[in-house]
C-alpha cells in the first residue's frame, strides 16, 4: 500500500514541484498546473494522464482506476485507490504525472535518457 508520504517522497524530488495543503487536499504542482491531488481522507489519488488513453487504463484494472467526476472529465486527469498501487507503479505515475507538466528539456535533464 502506498501513502501520502511515499508520493511526496518521489514528487518532491522532482525539479520545480512544489506542495500545497488547497481546501483540505494535499497537492503536488509544477507552477499553477497540479499533477497529482489526494482525496480529503487520501485514500484516493488523481494524477496527470493522456485522455486519449484513460479509457484502457480503467477498463483494464477497474478495481484500481476509475475516471474522475464530470466536471474534471475534460482535464487529462484519472484517479485511484492507494491501497492497490504497489510503489514501483505509483512512482512511475507520478514521475509520468510530473513530465507531462514540465518542459521537455527539464525532464531529460533529470530523468536522463528515459525522458
Amino acid at each position: 500500500m502506498v501513502g501520502v508520504d511515499d508520493v511526496r517522497r518521489v514528487a518532491l524530488a522532482l525539479p520545480r514541484t512544489t506542495e500545497h495543503l488547497i481546501r483540505d487536499r494535499v497537492k503536488f504542482r509544477v507552477g499553477r498546473i497540479v499533477y497529482v491531488a489526494f482525496s480529503r481522507d487520501e485514500t484516493t489519488m488523481g494524477f496527470g494522464f493522456p485522455k486519449e488513453e484513460r479509457a484502457a487504463l480503467v477498463a483494464g484494472r477497474p478495481e484500481t482506476f476509475f475516471l474522475p467526476g464530470p466536471a474534471d472529465m475534460r482535464y487529462q486527469w484519472v484517479e485511484c485507490r492507494l491501497d492497490r498501487l504497489d510503489p514501483e507503479e505509483m512512482e512511475e505515475l507520478v514521475v509520468d504525472a510530473w513530465r507531462m507538466c514540465v518542459p521537455k528539456k527539464v525532464a531529460r535533464e533529470h530523468l536522463g535518457d528515459l525522458a
